[in-house]
């Protein structure tokens, strides 16, 4: 039988995975603020970018997927990128509640300004090359388990 202090090993903040992946995106996220504020966007409003400089155009619904966001948190972000001029949302022609997102030649010209972003960030995290590919690997491993583990609860659920 295990001792009391054992019981409550797993209660310990200090023996939490979560607590560092935490606070480390929230620092890593501060690391972002004063190259972020250069560009004039908001961590959330980069990443939307990120995913416009890859595709290009995109729905509002694969976005949402893309970036693990609710259409509440997505809306007023890509509402302000539209009047700063960086994409065109325009209502898709198969489903009006879906939007159709577009680069625009304002949004592409940003990604020179923030081509160096990444590796700056990078070396703000004291890892090696090696160690920062396994962090990323480890981290989309964990969540990718995780996601497949919900959808598998949520297509379980039954309504009574």
């Amino acid at each position: 039988m295990p001792n009391e202090a054992d019981r409550y090993a797993a209660l310990k903040l200090e023996n939490q995975v979560c607590f560092p992946l935490y606070a480390c995106t929230k620092e890593m996220v501060r690391q972002y603020g004063p190259h972020l504020k250069e560009l004039n966007l908001t961590y959330t409003q980069y990443i939307v970018m990120m995913v416009l400089w890859e595709r290009e155009q995109v729905s509002s619904r694969d976005l949402a997927a893309c970036l693990h966001l609710d259409y509440g948190t997505l809306t007023p972000v890509l509402k302000r990128l539209d009047q700063a001029g960086y994409l065109v949302r325009e209502r898709a022609a198969e489903d009006e509640r879906l939007l159709t997102l577009t680069l625009t030649e304002k949004g592409r010209a940003l990604k020179e300004s923030a081509v160096n972003i990444p590796p700056t960030i990078a070396e703000c995290t004291g890892l090696t090359t090696e160690e920062f590919g396994m962090l990323y690997a480890l981290t989309y491993k964990a969540l990718r388990h995780m996601e497949e583990n919900r959808n598998k609860e949520e297509n379980n659920y039954v309504c009574l």
